[in-house]
Protein backbone atom coordinates (compact mmCIF):
# COMPACT_ATOMS: atom_id res chain seq x y z
CA UNK A 1 0.00 0.00 0.00
CA UNK A 2 1.38 3.43 -0.99
CA UNK A 3 2.17 5.91 1.75
CA UNK A 4 1.18 9.57 1.59
CA UNK A 5 3.22 11.35 -1.08
CA UNK A 6 4.65 13.95 1.28
CA UNK A 7 5.87 11.27 3.67
CA UNK A 8 7.89 9.22 1.18
CA UNK A 9 11.00 9.98 -0.87
CA UNK A 10 10.88 8.89 -4.50
CA UNK A 11 14.10 7.28 -5.73
CA UNK A 12 14.52 7.51 -9.50
CA UNK A 13 15.63 3.98 -10.36
CA UNK A 14 16.84 3.13 -13.87
CA UNK A 15 18.70 -0.09 -13.17
CA UNK A 16 21.97 1.61 -14.13
CA UNK A 17 25.05 1.78 -11.94
CA UNK A 18 24.30 5.22 -10.48
CA UNK A 19 20.66 4.60 -9.61
CA UNK A 20 21.58 1.34 -7.89
CA UNK A 21 23.94 3.30 -5.64
CA UNK A 22 21.28 5.79 -4.55
CA UNK A 23 18.82 2.93 -4.01
CA UNK A 24 21.22 1.17 -1.66
CA UNK A 25 22.23 4.43 0.03
CA UNK A 26 18.55 4.98 0.80
CA UNK A 27 18.36 1.49 2.29
CA UNK A 28 21.41 2.14 4.43
CA UNK A 29 20.03 5.49 5.59
CA UNK A 30 16.82 3.84 6.73
CA UNK A 31 14.59 6.48 5.15
CA UNK A 32 11.10 5.76 3.84
CA UNK A 33 11.24 5.69 0.06
CA UNK A 34 9.70 4.23 -3.05
CA UNK A 35 11.93 3.23 -6.00
CA UNK A 36 10.33 4.18 -9.31
CA UNK A 37 11.41 2.98 -12.75
CA UNK A 38 10.16 5.11 -15.65
CA UNK A 39 9.42 2.74 -18.50
CA UNK A 40 10.34 4.35 -21.82
CA UNK A 41 9.25 1.47 -24.12
CA UNK A 42 12.75 1.53 -25.67
CA UNK A 43 14.63 0.09 -22.69
CA UNK A 44 17.10 -2.74 -23.41
CA UNK A 45 15.40 -6.12 -22.81
CA UNK A 46 18.43 -7.23 -20.79
CA UNK A 47 17.93 -4.28 -18.44
CA UNK A 48 14.23 -5.03 -17.96
CA UNK A 49 15.00 -8.64 -17.09
CA UNK A 50 17.71 -7.53 -14.66
CA UNK A 51 15.36 -5.17 -12.79
CA UNK A 52 12.61 -7.79 -12.57
CA UNK A 53 15.05 -10.39 -11.29
CA UNK A 54 17.18 -8.36 -8.87
CA UNK A 55 14.81 -5.55 -7.83
CA UNK A 56 11.26 -6.94 -7.88
CA UNK A 57 10.13 -4.30 -5.37
CA UNK A 58 10.72 -1.44 -7.83
CA UNK A 59 7.54 0.30 -9.03
CA UNK A 60 7.24 0.48 -12.82
CA UNK A 61 5.73 3.76 -14.05
CA UNK A 62 4.38 3.24 -17.55
CA UNK A 63 4.03 6.22 -19.91
CA UNK A 64 0.82 7.56 -21.42
CA UNK A 65 2.40 7.24 -24.89
CA UNK A 66 5.07 4.97 -26.28
CA UNK A 67 8.20 6.31 -27.92
CA UNK A 68 6.73 5.37 -31.30
CA UNK A 69 3.60 7.41 -30.63
CA UNK A 70 5.69 10.39 -29.51
CA UNK A 71 7.79 10.30 -32.68
CA UNK A 72 4.65 10.29 -34.80
CA UNK A 73 3.06 13.09 -32.74
CA UNK A 74 6.17 15.31 -32.89
CA UNK A 75 6.77 14.35 -36.53
CA UNK A 76 10.47 13.85 -35.89
CA UNK A 77 12.53 11.49 -33.71
CA UNK A 78 14.13 13.03 -30.58
CA UNK A 79 17.52 14.69 -31.02
CA UNK A 80 20.24 16.04 -28.78
CA UNK A 81 18.63 19.48 -28.90
CA UNK A 82 15.03 18.30 -28.85
CA UNK A 83 14.83 15.66 -26.14
CA UNK A 84 11.09 15.64 -25.74
CA UNK A 85 11.40 11.94 -24.92
CA UNK A 86 12.96 12.66 -21.50
CA UNK A 87 10.36 15.31 -20.75
CA UNK A 88 7.40 13.11 -21.62
CA UNK A 89 8.66 9.69 -20.55
CA UNK A 90 10.66 10.48 -17.40
CA UNK A 91 10.54 14.02 -16.08
CA UNK A 92 6.80 14.18 -15.38
CA UNK A 93 7.13 11.71 -12.49
CA UNK A 94 7.36 12.38 -8.74
CA UNK A 95 4.78 15.14 -8.43
CA UNK A 96 4.64 16.60 -4.91
CA UNK A 97 7.68 14.66 -3.73
CA UNK A 98 11.38 14.84 -3.04
CA UNK A 99 12.95 12.94 -5.92
CA UNK A 100 16.40 11.44 -5.40
CA UNK A 101 18.47 10.82 -8.54
CA UNK A 102 21.89 9.46 -9.47
CA UNK A 103 22.91 12.48 -11.56
CA UNK A 104 26.66 13.17 -11.42
CA UNK A 105 28.75 16.16 -12.51
CA UNK A 106 31.20 13.91 -14.35
CA UNK A 107 28.56 12.69 -16.80
CA UNK A 108 28.27 15.79 -19.00
CA UNK A 109 28.91 19.51 -19.29
CA UNK A 110 25.25 20.27 -18.68
CA UNK A 111 25.13 18.16 -15.53
CA UNK A 112 28.34 19.77 -14.23
CA UNK A 113 26.27 22.91 -13.68
CA UNK A 114 23.59 21.20 -11.59
CA UNK A 115 23.30 21.69 -7.86
CA UNK A 116 23.04 18.95 -5.25
CA UNK A 117 19.56 20.21 -4.30
CA UNK A 118 17.22 21.74 -6.88
CA UNK A 119 13.64 22.91 -6.96
CA UNK A 120 11.12 22.34 -9.71
CA UNK A 121 7.96 24.42 -10.00
CA UNK A 122 6.49 22.02 -12.56
CA UNK A 123 4.95 19.23 -10.55
CA UNK A 124 5.85 20.97 -7.28
CA UNK A 125 8.76 18.69 -6.50
CA UNK A 126 12.35 18.95 -5.33
CA UNK A 127 15.40 17.07 -6.58
CA UNK A 128 18.29 15.77 -4.49
CA UNK A 129 21.40 14.37 -6.19
CA UNK A 130 23.41 12.77 -3.34
CA UNK A 131 26.25 11.38 -5.50
CA UNK A 132 26.56 14.39 -7.80
CA UNK A 133 30.26 14.80 -6.95
CA UNK A 134 31.14 11.10 -7.28
CA UNK A 135 33.35 9.80 -10.07
CA UNK A 136 32.63 6.61 -12.02
CA UNK A 137 35.42 4.96 -10.04
CA UNK A 138 33.65 5.91 -6.82
CA UNK A 139 30.43 4.36 -8.08
CA UNK A 140 32.04 1.07 -9.05
CA UNK A 141 34.03 0.95 -5.81
CA UNK A 142 30.74 1.20 -3.90
CA UNK A 143 29.40 -1.71 -5.98
CA UNK A 144 32.46 -3.84 -5.29
CA UNK A 145 32.51 -3.14 -1.54
CA UNK A 146 28.87 -4.17 -1.17
CA UNK A 147 28.76 -6.90 -3.78
CA UNK A 148 25.91 -5.26 -5.70
CA UNK A 149 24.55 -6.97 -8.83
CA UNK A 150 24.74 -5.22 -12.19
CA UNK A 151 23.24 -5.69 -15.63
CA UNK A 152 25.35 -7.86 -17.94
CA UNK A 153 25.48 -5.09 -20.55
CA UNK A 154 28.20 -3.41 -18.49
CA UNK A 155 30.34 -6.54 -18.85
CA UNK A 156 29.94 -6.27 -22.63
CA UNK A 157 31.43 -2.78 -22.78
CA UNK A 158 28.31 -0.62 -22.48
CA UNK A 159 29.03 2.45 -20.37
CA UNK A 160 25.43 3.70 -20.43
CA UNK A 161 22.52 1.28 -20.57
CA UNK A 162 19.53 3.57 -21.00
CA UNK A 163 17.23 3.91 -23.99
CA UNK A 164 18.17 2.00 -27.12
CA UNK A 165 19.31 4.42 -29.86
CA UNK A 166 19.26 7.37 -27.46
CA UNK A 167 20.32 10.60 -29.24
CA UNK A 168 23.06 10.97 -26.62
CA UNK A 169 24.62 7.67 -27.75
CA UNK A 170 26.62 7.74 -30.98
CA UNK A 171 27.31 4.00 -31.15
CA UNK A 172 24.17 3.41 -33.19
CA UNK A 173 25.35 0.59 -35.46
CA UNK A 174 26.08 -1.62 -32.47
CA UNK A 175 22.61 -0.99 -31.04
CA UNK A 176 20.85 -1.61 -34.35
CA UNK A 177 22.64 -4.94 -34.73
CA UNK A 178 21.93 -6.02 -31.16
CA UNK A 179 18.29 -4.91 -30.96
CA UNK A 180 16.93 -5.19 -34.55
CA UNK A 181 13.27 -5.32 -33.43
CA UNK A 182 13.55 -1.96 -31.63
CA UNK A 183 15.38 -0.51 -34.63
CA UNK A 184 12.57 -1.71 -36.89
CA UNK A 185 10.02 -0.02 -34.63
CA UNK A 186 11.99 3.23 -34.90
CA UNK A 187 11.93 2.90 -38.69
CA UNK A 188 8.17 2.43 -38.71
CA UNK A 189 7.73 5.41 -36.39
CA UNK A 190 9.85 7.57 -38.70
CA UNK A 191 7.71 6.50 -41.65
CA UNK A 192 4.56 7.56 -39.78
CA UNK A 193 6.20 10.86 -38.80
CA UNK A 194 7.16 11.45 -42.42
CA UNK A 195 3.63 10.71 -43.62
CA UNK A 196 2.19 13.14 -41.08
CA UNK A 197 4.53 15.82 -42.41
CA UNK A 198 3.33 15.15 -45.93
CA UNK A 199 -0.29 15.43 -44.84
CA UNK A 200 0.37 18.72 -43.07
CA UNK A 201 2.49 20.17 -45.85
CA UNK A 202 5.44 20.67 -43.50
CA UNK A 203 8.83 21.67 -44.82
CA UNK A 204 11.17 18.69 -44.98
CA UNK A 205 14.72 17.73 -45.73
CA UNK A 206 13.90 14.02 -46.13
CA UNK A 207 12.56 12.07 -49.08
CA UNK A 208 11.06 9.18 -47.08
CA UNK A 209 10.66 7.78 -43.61
CA UNK A 210 13.74 5.64 -44.17
CA UNK A 211 15.65 8.77 -45.14
CA UNK A 212 14.51 10.40 -41.89
CA UNK A 213 15.67 7.36 -39.91
CA UNK A 214 19.08 7.29 -41.62
CA UNK A 215 19.50 11.02 -40.99
CA UNK A 216 18.61 10.49 -37.34
CA UNK A 217 21.14 7.73 -36.68
CA UNK A 218 23.92 9.57 -38.49
CA UNK A 219 26.14 12.13 -36.80
CA UNK A 220 23.86 14.81 -38.24
CA UNK A 221 21.49 14.34 -35.35
CA UNK A 222 24.22 15.62 -33.05
CA UNK A 223 25.60 18.31 -35.33
CA UNK A 224 22.54 19.74 -37.08
CA UNK A 225 22.03 23.43 -36.48
CA UNK A 226 19.44 24.17 -33.78
CA UNK A 227 17.64 26.70 -35.98
CA UNK A 228 17.24 24.07 -38.68
CA UNK A 229 15.86 21.61 -36.14
CA UNK A 230 13.36 24.11 -34.77
CA UNK A 231 11.94 24.52 -38.27
CA UNK A 232 11.07 20.83 -38.35
CA UNK A 233 9.71 20.57 -34.78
Amino acid sequence: QRRDKLDVISVAFSGGKDSRVIYHLALEAGVKFEPHFSVTTVDPPELLRFIKREYPEVIWDRPAKTMWQLIEAHRIPPTRRMRYCCRELKEDKGEGRIVVTGIRWQESGARSKRGMVEGCTKGHKSYVHPIIDWSSDDVWQYHRERGLPHCELYDEGYHRIGCVLCPMNRNTERDIERWPRLAANYRRACEKAYQRRLERGDEMMWTSGEDMFNWWISNQRGNTDSDQLSMFA
